[in-house]
Formats: C-alpha cells, sequence, structure tokens
C-alpha cells in the first residue's frame, strides 16, 4: 500500500523546517552576542518571533538547541563532504577567509569559549570540529608526501604541522575579527602559505 502525503501534511512540514531555521538563526546571534549561558528561551522567541513553547517542541531543551547551532555552525564552516577531495593548501586558507566574511564567525569564537568548561556537548563539537580542520590538512600532506619517506614516522610528523596550520589559520582568523582596520586577512593568509610551502620540506626532515 502507498501512503499518500496530503499537501496540508507537506505545508505543516514547510511551516516546521521554516520555524526551526528562524530559532536557530535567532540563537546563533543571540549566543554569539551575549553567551550560551545569558541567553534565555524567552530571549530567542522575541528574536525569531516564534512562541517560547515552540522551541523545546523543536529541540527538547537548551542542550539540544545549543547541539544544533554549533552542528550548523561547524557543518557551515567545514563540511563533512569537504573531505571526498583532496583540499590544496589555498583552498584552506580560502574558506577560512570566506568564513570570516560571510558567516556568523564570532560564534566560533563563542564556542571556543565554551568548549573550555565544563558543557560536554559544546566541548565534543568543537573538538570534532578542530579534528576536522586538522585531518584536511593531514590528507593534503600525505598527498604532497615525497617518496621514500617512513610512512609512520612521516604521519606523526604531519600530525603536528597539521595542528601548528591550524592554529595560525585560527590566529589570523581572531586577529581580523577584533582589529579589521590593522589586519589584511589576505596579505596574511598569503605570508603563512608561503612560508609553509617554502619549508614544506621541513615536515619530514631528520
Amino acid at each position: 500500500m502507498i501512503a499518500v502525503t496530503s499537501p496540508g501534511t507537506r505545508r505543516i512540514d514547510e511551516i516546521g523546517d521554516e520555524s526551526r531555521r528562524r530559532i536557530l538563526d535567532a540563537a546563533e546571534e543571540l549566543f554569539a552576542e551575549r553567551g550560551f549561558d545569558r541567553t534565555s528561551f524567552v530571549d530567542i522567541a522575541r528574536r525569531s518571533g516564534i512562541s517560547r513553547g515552540s522551541i523545546p517542541w523543536h529541540f527538547k531543551n537548551k542542550d539540544g538547541l545549543v547541539m544544533a547551532v554549533v552542528e550548523r555552525a561547524v557543518g557551515r564552516i567545514w563540511p563533512a563532504e569537504r573531505y571526498e577531495a583532496v583540499p590544496s593548501l589555498a583552498e584552506v586558507f580560502a574558506e577560512t577567509a570566506e568564513l570570516l566574511r560571510t558567516g556568523n564567525s564570532a560564534l566560533v569564537f563563542m564556542i571556543l569559549v565554551e568548549a573550555l568548561g565544563d558543557r560536554g556537548v559544546v566541548h565534543d563539537q568543537y573538538r570534532e570540529f578542530f579534528g576536522r580542520r586538522r585531518e584536511g590538512i593531514e590528507e593534503l600532506l600525505r598527498f604532497k608526501r615525497p617518496a621514500g619517506v617512513d610512512p609512520d614516522r612521516a604521519a606523526a610528523q604531519e600530525r603536528t604541522a597539521a595542528v601548528a596550520l591550524n592554529g595560525a589559520l585560527l590566529g589570523i582568523h581572531l586577529q581580523a575579527l577584533v582589529d579589521p582596520e590593522n589586519v589584511d586577512l589576505d596579505a596574511a593568509l598569503v605570508s603563512v602559505a608561503t612560508m609553509f610551502d617554502r619549508n614544506l620540506a621541513d615536515v619530514w626532515r631528520d
């Protein structure tokens, strides 16, 4: 028997999806402005135009809402499908710059502050975000790995290099957010990319 979905049911789904999006958008803005702990369901309802009672219907509780916001932010910054192809160093840097210009990038550092505390859900999501970034850089380095290098030793060196490069990218990002008038984002990224390319052989050197 084939189930028939009525136009009314589809409309209800569309309304539900739109409500969820508006709640997430409002929560993301407020979390970036005030932090997670200082944002209430009342604040989110007022900003989104969605009733307070609808928020737990969509997300169960505040932790569920926090997780949904973090997952969406992480997915927008570094989606899982990004790893289906080996990124170039230029692509990694370009995506960092694009995030700063078009996304709610302040939320990235708000999440970091929360991740340093005791909130398990935020900590785990941000750790996953860092892990994805490092994996992408490690994959790039494996692609560039010279022939004849011991794979086990090379893997350890690439892991360390990925930590350093990821830190440089996030550090440039933070400086550009805090002091945009005195930080040339593109020039800084080019400088790091150039230095890294010039010294790439050092990653696998004895």
